[in-house]
């Protein structure tokens, strides 16, 4: 149940992170997609290592979420004004700076000399909620779901490893045996063979 809350919270926010031009978030989000696949995939097919791969993933996921709440709240030297989300390949900034719910958005036009005619600012006002507190939502819920997640993995894989631990080989190491114990003396018969060969 866990996971399809992850997957949809994860596919909103690839959505929105696409529409930003957010290339960090949106790698992180696709690997975070590919993962929970994964780990559904090991819990339904009873593979113990799928769901480890998961776990650990999700602890670098909670990890990378952290790091985005700072960057949002400009903690540690941080600033949510930098290209770091873009890789520095553009200039374009988190989708909710401009269209978070209350937003009106103007394009304002240079009147300075010198300024291309189609360069133009956007002045954005009347947000109910500025765009950096709804990114640290988004990565408080992932953080909630994740540790979720984390809790229910562990859980299935001690289950399993139950299941390995208590299931019994035929003729294995119990102490329990169907086989009678050997006998100090092993009585040997002559093999009369059944058939002459030509």
């Amino acid at each position: 149940c866990s996971c399809v809350f992850l997957q949809m919270a994860a596919l909103e926010r690839q959505i929105f992170d696409f529409l930003g031009f957010q290339w960090a978030p949106i790698l992180g989000n696709f690997l975070q997609i590919i993962v929970v696949i994964l780990g559904l995939f090991g819990t339904i097919q009873f593979r113990p290592r799928y769901i480890v791969v998961y776990t650990v993933w999700t602890a670098l996921w909670v990890t990378w979420n952290v790091f985005i709440i700072c960057f949002y709240l400009e903690v540690g030297g941080l600033s949510k004004e930098t290209d770091l989300m873009t890789f520095n390949i553009s200039m374009h900034r988190s989708w909710w700076r401009e269209h978070g719910p209350g937003c009106i958005r103007r394009v304002v036009r240079p009147s300075s000399p010198g300024l291309l005619e189609d360069y133009s600012y956007v002045s954005v006002t009347g947000c109910i909620i500025d765009f950096q507190y709804l990114e640290v939502i988004h990565s408080a819920i992932q953080i909630l779901l994740s540790l979720v997640g984390f809790v229910y993995a562990c859980y299935v894989i001690s289950i399993f490893m139950e299941e390995e631990d208590s299931f019994d080989f035929i003729g294995g190491l119990d102490t329990y045996s169907y086989r009678q114990p050997p006998q100090e003396h092993v009585e040997l018969k002559p093999v009369k063979p059944v058939g002459k060969v030509l």
